[in-house]
C-alpha cells in the first residue's frame, strides 16, 4: 500500500504541479475565501497564513486600507474589496515564483486534479482520488513498459526501428524517472515552505 500512495502522489504532482496555484487565482478559491472571513471578522489574522512573513507588512497596511474604504459606501466597498483580494493573491503567487494575470471569475472551473484534491479534503476520504491515480500512473507504467519491449524485439533491424527503440525507452526512463522525484520530493509552493522551513 506505501508503494501505491507514493505512486499516488506522484501522479497528482507529475499531472498539476506546472499549473498550481491557477486554484488560488479563483474567487471562489481559499485565498479569497480567507480574505472574506478576515474582511467580515475585521481581524487580519486569517489571511496571513497565505503570505510568506516578509509580504505580511504589506499584507496588514493594504488590509488597514481596505477597512478604511468600506466604510466610505457601497460602492467604495466593493472596490475596496476587490482590490485587496487582488492583492493577497497577487502576493501569494508570488511567494510560489508564479504569475498574476487576474482574478478568475466565480464560475471558474480549476483543473480536473486540483478538484479531486478539494473533494477529497471535503469528503474527508481519500480513497475515491487514490483509486483514480493509483488506475492512471499504472496505466502509464504499463503502457511504456510495453511499449520499450515491443521495440527492443526489433531495435536492430534497421536504423528506423533502432531509433523507435530509443524514443520508447528514453519516454519510459523518464517517466520513471519523474514518479520518483515526485514521490520523494517536496510538490509546489516552494517559496512559502523554504520561508517557514529556514524561520524554524
Amino acid at each position: 500500500m506505501k508503494k501505491q500512495a507514493i505512486l499516488a502522489a506522484a501522479l497528482l504532482v507529475i499531472a498539476f504541479v506546472p499549473r498550481l496555484g491557477a486554484h488560488c487565482d479563483s474567487l471562489k478559491g481559499p485565498v479569497v475565501a480567507a480574505a472574506q472571513t478576515a474582511l467580515e471578522k475585521g481581524d487580519v489574522k486569517f489571511v496571513l497564513k497565505w503570505v510568506p512573513a516578509t509580504s505580511e507588512a504589506e499584507i496588514r497596511d493594504a488590509f488597514a486600507k481596505t477597512l478604511a474604504a468600506r466604510a466610505a459606501s457601497p460602492q467604495a466597498r466593493e472596490v475596496a474589496d476587490r482590490w485587496f483580494f487582488e492583492t493577497l493573491v497577487r502576493v501569494h503567487r508570488q511567494s510560489e515564483g508564479a504569475p498574476f494575470t487576474g482574478l478568475q471569475p466565480a464560475n471558474y472551473k480549476p483543473e480536473e486534479g486540483i478538484e479531486m484534491a478539494d473533494i477529497a479534503l471535503d469528503s474527508g476520504s481519500i480513497d475515491a482520488v487514490q483509486k483514480e491515480l493509483l488506475d492512471s500512473v499504472t496505466a502509464g507504467l504499463r503502457a511504456r513498459f510495453a511499449a520499450v519491449q515491443e521495440a527492443k524485439k526489433h531495435v536492430n533491424e534497421s536504423v528506423e526501428e533502432g531509433r523507435h527503440y530509443v524514443h520508447a525507452y528514453v519516454e519510459f526512463i523518464h517517466y520513471v524517472e519523474r514518479l520518483h522525484a515526485a514521490s520523494t520530493e517536496p510538490a509546489g509552493h516552494h517559496g512559502i515552505h523554504a520561508q517557514v522551513a529556514e524561520e524554524h
